[in-house]
């Protein structure tokens, strides 16, 4: 590399620096004026659990939220969910995506995974809107819930909850442990000691340099001070087969079909994927033990052209594939808009906690009742 392209990427670490310190010194501000009641924060009349994380980008916050939701409804209590609806039309002024029962609003208004847990929580009341307070209160007047499920919620200051689940990818913890933009968190590690318990995704991934971060982290009481930390699993599974034709997300049910995943050992399969970790959809994939052909990536929440379906298909069938895979939020961004000349492979994924899920069970029912909330009878 010459000295001029060495200048260039010191420079450049260099502005991301300075911006990491200046974006650091607003949170921190931030969260002081909230500490010391300049701001004041609200209080739903309810109930309240947050599902969120210390970084940018995929953690399992959606997965996880259906997974919670279905939990606290067979605890036998009214719940609701409610997501910022980011990049849906609907993300300003908010909205009631579903009622439990009939979907309202498409991918587009209400964004694509808060579509795609209405489709999935079928007795689970689905809001978005920016205003958290005013959705909950939109929630309470509605559907009268115990309990409100926050969807993406852990930086929401403005906002009091009972509960706050802080999940940490096994994989790459806190990346690069700065703060934006010259890194992926969102808050200083110092934020973690807000969390109730933590919640380490893609176990089934986690490498030994994992536990000495934790490890690290405990040793200075982020992590620690008595608060529980669970491990958590993503289980693929096949949504869906579309068969060369073209399918609304709307008439695709995971509980119609159960289809075994072996029919993909050994076969070629050409993926995409927009979501916050592309790499783990890759690797889910690989595990079908099929041969990926070709794999092309897009940003989170991706708004896909008729360029991006036209060259997944060029490259698709200029590659031999005998299928095609993406995820489930990606085929609620593009359903209905392709005839697909081989078939397309819909992959979803359910959180398990494995051998801690009684545990996890009794900690969000332990949690609810001292919050105030029986046990229903």
């Amino acid at each position: 590399m010459t000295d001029k392209g060495k200048r260039q990427i010191f420079s450049f670490g260099t502005i991301l620096f300075v911006l990491s310190l200046i974006y650091g010194s607003i949170i921190r501000l931030r969260r002081i004026f909230y500490e010391k009641k300049i701001l004041l924060p609200k209080k739903l009349p309810c109930k309240t659990i947050s599902i969120g994380n210390l970084t940018v980008g995929g953690t399992g916050k959606t997965p996880m939220t259906i997974h919670v939701a279905h939990l606290v409804e067979k605890l036998g209590y009214k719940t609701a969910v409610i997501s910022r609806g980011y990049k849906g039309k609907a993300e300003k002024n908010g909205g009631i995506v579903s009622d439990g029962r009939t979907i309202f609003m498409g991918p587009d208004e209400a964004g694509d995974e808060p579509f795609m847990m209405a489709t999935k929580l079928k007795k689970v009341p689905v809001i978005v809107g920016q205003n958290r307070f005013e959705m909950g209160m939109l929630a309470l007047k509605e559907f009268k819930p115990d309990v409100i499920i926050f969807d993406d919620a852990f930086q929401h200051l403005r906002l009091t909850r009972d509960i706050d689940l802080v999940l940490i990818d096994s994989i790459d913890p806190f990346g690069n442990k700065h703060l934006l933009p010259r890194g992926i968190l969102r808050e200083p590690f110092s934020a973690l000691l807000r969390g109730d318990a933590f919640i380490l995704t893609r176990s089934e991934f986690m490498p030994d340099s994992t536990v000495s971060a934790i490890t690290f982290f405990k040793k200075y009481k982020y992590l620690g001070r008595g608060k529980p930390a669970f491990k958590s699993f993503h289980i693929p599974y096949i949504h869906n087969i579309l068969k060369g034709k073209r399918v609304s997300i709307l008439e695709t049910d995971e509980s119609s079909t159960v289809f075994n995943s072996d029919f993909l050992k050994g076969c070629r399969l050409f993926a995409f994927s927009g979501i916050g970790n592309n790499n783990d959809f890759k690797r889910t994939i690989e595990n079908f033990k099929c041969v990926v052909t070709g794999f092309l990536q897009f940003p989170d929440h991706h708004l896909y052209s008729d360029e991006d379906l036209d060259k997944i298909l060029h490259q698709s069938i200029i590659s031999g594939a005998n299928f095609i895979a993406t995820t489930e939020k990606d085929y609620v961004r593009i359903a209905g808009r392709v005839d697909w000349p081989i078939d397309l492979v819909i992959i979803g994924i359910k959180t398990s906690f494995g051998k801690e899920n009684d545990l996890f069970n009794d900690f969000i029912k332990t949690k609810l009742q001292s919050a105030g909330i029986e046990e229903p009878r």
